[in-house]
């Protein structure tokens, strides 16, 4: 892959405050954050500790740090996502149950099982999750199990097509892809040989795409099934994000941003856009604006930025907006960014790491402005 010259971050400890110190507020907990999700109402963003506590914020409280409510849900969190009611969330554990939690705080046993519960997913009309190598798809309500659904290994990764109406499990050996309201017991059997560790399916449901524990991804076009490798990383990749209107998939594992062209035939034999190269540190977490070409990135020592994606792949050197510094440019010893959400309008953005620090930003234009000191070269937001 080529190295383009990517500008620089403040590498120095008496760099102008952050953005996340003018725009939002960071706290830190006892365990690594494992997961971050916003509710569909764009009211109420949630993150989930390996010890198995959810972290609420409310929106409008999003600066008052003390005002974050903590919840105790499981033995051990593993999974977190958006749940079909528009103010609420679906959690799962070591502990085998899925909880459902308002965003007020309570909170609602929905399933109690024997094995860990490692992949949620919903939809408006539907829930599902994953225990061992079962799906369980459940109405929105959570209390009728619709189908128990088999699988020849235990699950990695789960999520719903953009209309709902397909499911998508990724397992050793490829992908099964069920149609939710078919009576047929059948699969729709992606197959591609080896450890599948994730899943993203593309918004226009043109191609489903896995990570590999091979430092690769593969991809089938749903059309037709054609097969897609992409390959190239020096690590895993554990984080995929598709652009909103899926023109890119941008990845981690590498040390810049990695995204690969679905648009005028490829990703195959198309070269991948490389941007935000940060000096010696590889990148961790990727999310995509859900509505304007814009890029959340995080890095392996806690420094966060957001890059456009708008003139790609003409312009190689898009604008980037530096939100918060890592330890090694002087920042916070926060740790690696291990999860990224925007709300459901993109305004906030909420962050966990590895060393257990959960952050959220207000990125609306209503939101007070920072300084004139402030890094220059950004993006509007």
């Amino acid at each position: 892959m080529p190295a383009p010259s990517m500008p620089s971050m403040p590498d120095t400890p008496s760099a102008p405050p952050s953005l996340l110190q003018h725009r939002g507020a960071e706290r830190r907990y006892d365990s690594p954050i494992v997961a971050t999700a916003a509710s569909r109402d764009g009211q109420s963003l949630c993150a989930l500790t390996a010890d198995g506590e959810a972290v609420l914020v409310n929106c409008e409280k999003l600066r008052q740090s003390e005002e974050w409510q903590v919840v105790e849900l499981h033995e051990g969190g593993i999974c977190l996502a958006t749940d079909s009611q528009p103010g609420s969330f679906l959690s799962g554990g070591e502990d085998g149950r899925v909880m459902r939690l308002q965003a007020d705080g309570r909170s609602e046993e929905l399933h109690k099982g024997r094995g860990w519960v490692d992949c949620v997913a919903s939809t408006p009309g539907n829930i599902a999750f994953s225990v061992k190598k079962d799906v369980h798809l459940c109405n929105a309500a959570g209390d009728e199990t619709l189908k128990v659904l088999p699988h020849p290994s235990a699950l990695s990764g789960l999520a719903f097509d953009a209309k709902g109406r397909r499911l998508a499990a990724s397992h050793y050996n490829g992908v099964s892809l069920w149609f939710v309201k078919s009576r047929d017991a059948k699969p729709r059997l992606l197959e591609w040989k080896g450890s599948h560790i994730g899943l993203i399916i593309h918004p226009r449901d043109e191609a489903v795409v896995t990570s590999m524990q091979e430092n690769e991804l593969h991809g089938w076009r749903l059309p037709d099934g054609h097969n897609m490798r992409m390959s190239g990383y020096p690590r895993q990749v554990r984080s995929m994000s598709f652009t909103p209107r899926g023109r890119w998939l941008a990845t981690s594992g590498a040390d810049s941003a990695i995204l690969w062209p679905f648009f005028g035939g490829g990703p195959m034999g198309k070269p991948p856009a490389e941007f935000a190269r940060l000096p010696g540190l590889f990148v961790t977490c990727v999310a995509a604006h859900p509505r304007e070409e814009i890029l959340a990135i995080g890095y392996e020592d806690g420094t966060l930025v957001l890059a456009e994606t708008a003139g790609l792949p003409d312009d190689d050197t898009p604008r980037l907006l530096p939100l918060c510094q890592g330890a090694r440019s002087g920042g916070v010893a926060r740790g690696a960014i291990s999860t990224l959400a925007f709300s459901a309008g993109g305004e906030m953005l909420m962050f966990g790491t590895e060393e257990g620090y959960v952050g959220v930003l207000d990125l609306s234009a209503g939101a007070q402005a920072a300084p004139a000191s402030s890094p220059s070269g950004s993006a509007p937001v």
